[in-house]
C-alpha cells in the first residue's frame, strides 16, 4: 500500500459521511475501496491506494486496508484508525457497522487530486444508497475479480478486461511502476 496514512483517514470519513450509514459495514467498506482503486485505474491509469487486492467469496478486499479496520474492530487500543472510526455490531442484522468519529471537511479534501475526488463523488452515487449485496453483486460483474482464483492476489492491469476502461494495460503497468 502506498498511501499516506492520512489520505487513508480522509477516504474512511469521506465515505462515513457520503453514504448511507445504515448500509454502511465492513463488506461494504471493502467494496467502495475496490471500486475507488479500480474506477481511478480504469480511467486515468493508477489506483488511489495502491493496496493488494486478494479475491475472497463476497468480492475482492484491500488486504492492508482490511488489516487496518479489523484491528479498529478487534484492538482498539493499538488501532491507528480508532481517531477516525469505531465499528459497531448492528443488533439483529449481523452488520459490522462503520461509524465515522466525524465528519468530512473542506480541510479533508486537500489530500485529493481532482480525479480522486471525482471517483469519490462517482463511487458514492453508485453505491452510497446501496445496500452490500448490490455492491457485492457488482463488484463480481468486474474482470478483476471473475478472471482470478479465490484467494489470489488481483493485478491492477485487469481492469483493462472491463469495458469502461479507457487506459491500456501497459499505461497501468508504468503508472504502477513511478
Amino acid at each position: 500500500m502506498n498511501i499516506p496514512l492520512v489520505k487513508l483517514k480522509a477516504i474512511l470519513l469521506y465515505f462515513g459521511t457520503f453514504t448511507e450509514q445504515r448500509f454502511l459495514g465492513k463488506v461494504k467498506l471493502m467494496k467502495l475501496f475496490y471500486f475507488l482503486d479500480f474506477m481511478h485505474v480504469k480511467k486515468f491509469g493508477s489506483p488511489v491506494t495502491y493496496d493488494n487486492y486478494i479475491k475472497l467469496e463476497h468480492g475482492p478486499i484491500p488486504s492492508a486496508i482490511k488489516n487496518m479496520v479489523d484491528t479498529a474492530e478487534d484492538d482498539v487500543d493499538n488501532s491507528v484508525l480508532s481517531d477516525t472510526i469505531k465499528i459497531e455490531m448492528a443488533d439483529g442484522e449481523g452488520i459490522h457497522r462503520i461509524v465515522a468519529l466525524r465528519k468530512f471537511t473542506e480541510n479533508d479534501k486537500k489530500y485529493f487530486t481532482p480525479t480522486e475526488i471525482n471517483i469519490l463523488e462517482t463511487v458514492v452515487e453508485r453505491f452510497g444508497s446501496k445496500n452490500t449485496k448490490f455492491i457485492e453483486d457488482a463488484s463480481h460483474n468486474e474482470a478483476p475479480w471473475k478472471e482470478t482464483s479465490f484467494m489470489d492476489s488481483i493485478p491492477y492491469w485487469l481492469a483493462t478486461h472491463d469495458n469502461d476502461c479507457q487506459v491500456s494495460r501497459e499505461e497501468i503497468e508504468l503508472m504502477l511502476s513511478i
